[in-house]
């Protein structure tokens, strides 16, 4: 008898493995829908606005539906644990950011990983970093929501539907770009590659 994977799994299996950023964004993606009141994401009307590009957008496009493919899946790569959810129909946002849950000694974990990479690392180090990666997580994804993730409503303000443009031929490289991305070189479409970096210092 074969056994439907939890979304946990399915959340692990799509990333290739464990770790404390997939439980995070995992975690978030539970507190989002929870406050839209809304299961898995069908045809874009939930937006997710991500502001890292770390191991938890993973999770999140698992969990939510929402993709960088589908378009409803923004990277506004800020370095910040703090993520947008919308509903198109309701108009309804929601901003969550990630909390520091007691319990969970992610400063132990890092330093642990910095002297393995180093190649500084002792035996009982390394086993040390197994044991409380995996203790962590256990607990990370058994912690209620509310010591985890903070959601706040927000202002509705959201991109418009991904949409599908015609294509241009670049006349540096000869391939294909969306006609929104081409730039004009010498009066011709071209790709932005092949595009000259022209600045003035800002």
């Amino acid at each position: 008898m074969c056994m439907e994977k939890t979304p946990w799994e399915r959340s692990v299996e799509f990333h290739g493995h464990t770790c404390m950023g997939l439980a995070m964004g995992y975690r978030v993606a539970e507190a989002a829908m929870q406050a839209l009141g809304i299961e898995r994401d069908v045809d874009e009307q939930m937006i997710a606005i991500v502001e890292n590009d770390s191991c938890a957008v993973d999770a999140i496009q698992v969990i939510t539906g929402c993709t960088v493919g589908k378009g409803n899946l923004i990277l506004r790569d800020y370095g910040k644990q703090v993520y947008t959810f919308a509903l198109r129909k309701k108009k309804k946002t929601v901003r969550i950011t990630v909390k520091s849950p007691e319990g969970v000694n992610f400063e132990l974990l890092m330093s642990l990983r910095k002297k393995i990479a180093a190649g500084d690392a002792s035996e009982e180090e390394k086993a040390l970093l197994e044991e409380k990666s995996g203790e962590m997580l256990r607990n990370y994804l058994s912690l209620p929501l509310e010591e985890l993730c903070e959601a706040k409503e927000a202002a509705y303000d959201i991109p418009e539907k991904a949409r599908i443009f015609p294509s241009v031929v670049c006349s540096c490289c000869g391939e294909k770009v969306m006609e929104p991305r081409a730039r004009v070189k010498d009066g011709k479409a071209i790709c932005i590659p092949c595009a000259d970096n022209y600045t003035r210092g800002w």
